[in-house]
């Protein structure tokens, strides 16, 4: 069976507060954060949108990966975001399934 997890940024809207974080099931985890599942920073802020993903070979590298990227200034993650998704749309329906 093939590993992977990943790293993610949920947005309260386009240049809004965001969060970063890691899973080994992204359209599981992106679900609890719009449905407000779990209660924490997503659901106070209301981050539902979800703007940038990256998918790594392991959970480790994952988490490894999230770490790093939550050490970066507020701009490099914009940068991450504005080159993957510029028009910060909702990309939920690109890798929920049916």
């Amino acid at each position: 069976m093939e590993e992977h997890a990943f790293v993610y940024i949920m947005a309260s809207g386009f240049n809004g507060t965001i969060y970063l974080g890691s899973t080994v099931s992204l359209a599981k985890r992106v679900w609890e954060h719009r449905n407000g599942v779990v209660a924490g920073f997503t659901k106070k802020y209301d981050c539902k949108l979800l703007v940038w993903y990256e998918l790594l070979g392991s959970w480790e590298a994952a988490r490894q990966r999230e770490l790093h990227m939550k050490e970066w200034k507020r701009d490099w993650k914009l940068r991450e975001i504005n080159g993957f998704n510029p028009a910060w749309d909702d990309l939920y329906d690109r890798i929920a399934r049916p």
